[in-house]
């Protein structure tokens, strides 16, 4: 008997294995777009879905935050722009007060120094008074550092005020109106020389006209008093003086009594100060 062969493999179409199609869901990721963009849908088909106000309020929330931020920042500007006038006043207030302190430092080591020489020596630089003056084996210090610089100058640098009698004598014609038609004394005899010309072109009077085109001299020249390099206008008054680079800062006309004519000064403390006004 003959036997018939059955075979493993049957060409059959339903014997061929098909995969599945993977979904799009299949991944965390996909899913979560598929989700979104399934809101979105409903949403722009539906206006009138329970998602859309939610979206409308925090849109109107969002840009009402921005617009209360906005407004904050313009009235902060506003604000500022109304300060700044008085706070930079302010600054330059400061500023020169501390040249006036600075200033009347300089002018009492001037005195000192020309002391201790019996008016036969001036000091001829910053580094005269900033080395100080012998006392034994050491030196006495008479100037700090920091009053060494000036402020309102660029360089830091004082202008030197020699003892010329046409410069003296426009600050000293200042100071005598200032205290009323009266001209403080010096704090030293040893001034005197340096003031007698001064008291002469007072009495013949003088032309007070504001120097602008000075000389700016700031080392190797003898002086007794310096000045400021600056050449703007004040807000405070030295002297009555409103321009910077006419205050001079001098140990002249620091005295009780009085030079020349007039009334005698009224009596008070050695090395009297200006009045400062602003």
């Amino acid at each position: 008997m003959r036997k018939t062969r059955i075979p493993t493999t049957v060409n059959s179409p339903f014997s061929e294995k098909r995969e599945l199609p993977k979904s799009d869901c299949s991944t965390p990721d996909l899913s979560l777009r598929f989700s979104r963009s399934i809101t979105e849908r409903i949403t722009q088909k539906n206006p009138d879905s329970p998602l859309e106000p939610k979206r409308r309020n925090r849109d109107s929330e969002r840009g009402a935050t921005m617009m209360a931020v906005l407004g904050m920042m313009t009235i902060l500007a506003i604000g500022l722009m109304a300060v700044a006038p008085s706070i930079q006043h302010e600054v330059q207030r400061e500023k020169e007060l501390e040249v006036i302190r600075r200033g009347e430092e300089v002018a009492e080591a001037i005195r000192q120094y020309v002391q201790f020489y019996n008016g036969q020596r001036l000091p001829e630089s910053m580094d005269d008074l900033l080395e100080g003056l012998p006392q034994g084996t050491k030196k006495r210090q008479i100037l700090r550092a920091s009053a060494a610089v000036d402020p309102l100058s660029e360089d830091g640098k004082w202008r030197l005020i020699k003892a010329d009698p046409e410069t003296i004598a426009r600050f000293a014609q200042r100071v005598q109106e200032h205290n009323n038609g009266v001209l403080p004394s010096n704090p030293s005899p040893v001034f005197n020389r340096y003031t007698v010309v001064i008291v002469n072109s007072l009495n013949t009077g003088i032309e007070d006209v504001e120097d602008e085109d000075f000389e700016v001299v700031t080392d190797n020249q003898p002086f007794i008093g310096v000045a400021s390099q600056s050449r703007a206008m004040s807000i405070i008054n030295y002297y009555s003086i409103e321009r910077h680079s006419s205050w001079i800062f001098t140990p002249l006309f620091r005295g009780n009594g009085s030079l020349g004519s007039g009334p005698a000064f009224p009596s008070g403390p050695p090395g009297r100060r200006p009045i400062i006004t602003n």
